[in-house]
């Protein structure tokens, strides 16, 4: 199978081509013109240069492609509260590629932050069917296209799947963009973390292997409509700051005044249906600050070699 992925040079973007790859598939990636590439040249057969909202890359991108998965978000405009920009370039363009895909089928990277007001009678358990009440543009954005998703779906029959996850982690293609290296910094200079509320965390290659198995769904499907939440545990961020401290071997200081469990969890029997149990949880959390340490110091030491 051949996959038009957008964002591939990204986090997420390059552990789904990663994923693809060992399944056998091949990838045509968007990267834009000052996009990192190294780490990728392995893993995308054709690249497209160009810009997510770049309409005239579409035919290109889509070409001799069996499914999009559209994957990229322009945070940018987003950071600069550019409410017309990010209209244009993060539900717009993808609406409209999304559009000129037909009749390929769509996997959707979405995001859990569609949720923000949710409902009592679901009694802090949110399904796949619970409401979209987002509570951010980015949130607002991703839910404006999952709608079109539904409609394009009823009106035309083509198949898709769209992505929830919540917190990634992982290793970043740029370590110091990962989760938790801050928190290790600290724990490491200062001895404390005083840093309140947490939040729910998700593995990127869990991530990953959810994309590649709804890849497979709606390839060999035309009915699927499917909604995937991504979220694996609950973490406050004392909690990772306790675990970077074990790991240091060091005692700090840190704030664990939050709730240890949060209000609200979301289901997993989507992605547990596709073949991911979401089920790292805590261990999973201490061992990719295990990894994280690990190149944080191999970094350092190549900053004084």
């Amino acid at each position: 199978m051949h996959v038009a992925l957008t964002g591939v040079s990204g986090f997420i973007g390059s552990t789904i081509a990663g994923h693809l790859k060992q399944a056998g598939h091949t990838v045509t990636g968007l990267v834009r013109t000052d996009s990192r590439r190294d780490h990728i040249e392995g893993l995308v057969d054709r690249f497209v240069v160009g810009d997510q909202a770049d309409r005239s890359i579409f035919a290109p991108l889509l070409e001799d492609a069996d499914c999009l998965v559209h994957n990229s978000v322009d945070w940018s405009v987003l950071k600069d509260k550019d409410l017309s920009a990010h209209l244009d370039r993060n539900v717009v363009a993808a609406i409209e590629l999304i559009d000129a895909a037909r009749p390929r089928p769509v996997v959707f990277m979405s995001s859990i932050a569609v949720h923000h007001d949710m409902r009592p009678r679901w009694d802090g358990v949110i399904d796949e069917d619970h409401p979209t009440r987002p509570g951010t543009w980015y949130g607002a954005g991703k839910a404006a296209v999952e709608m079109h998703l539904f409609a394009q779906h009823a009106t035309a029959g083509v198949p898709f799947a769209a992505l929830r996850p919540c917190a990634v982690y992982g290793l970043d293609p740029r370590p110091s963009r990962s989760i938790g290296y801050p928190i290790i910094q600290r724990i490491e200079r200062e001895r404390r973390f005083d840093k309140a509320g947490g939040g729910k965390f998700v593995h990127v290659d869990d991530v990953a292997a959810v994309a590649v198995a709804a890849i497979n769904a709606v390839m060999r499907d035309d009915a699927t409509a499917l909604v995937c939440n991504l979220a694996d545990c609950y973490a406050r961020w004392g909690d990772l700051a306790t675990m970077a401290a074990a790991l240091l071997g060091v005692e700090a200081d840190v704030d664990l005044s939050s709730p240890a469990t949060s209000r609200n969890t979301f289901t997993k029997d989507v992605a547990r249906q596709l073949g991911v149990p979401l089920d790292r949880g805590h261990a999973g959390l201490r061992e990719h600050l295990r990894t994280l340490m690990a190149t944080m110091d191999l970094a350092a030491a190549r900053s004084s070699g």
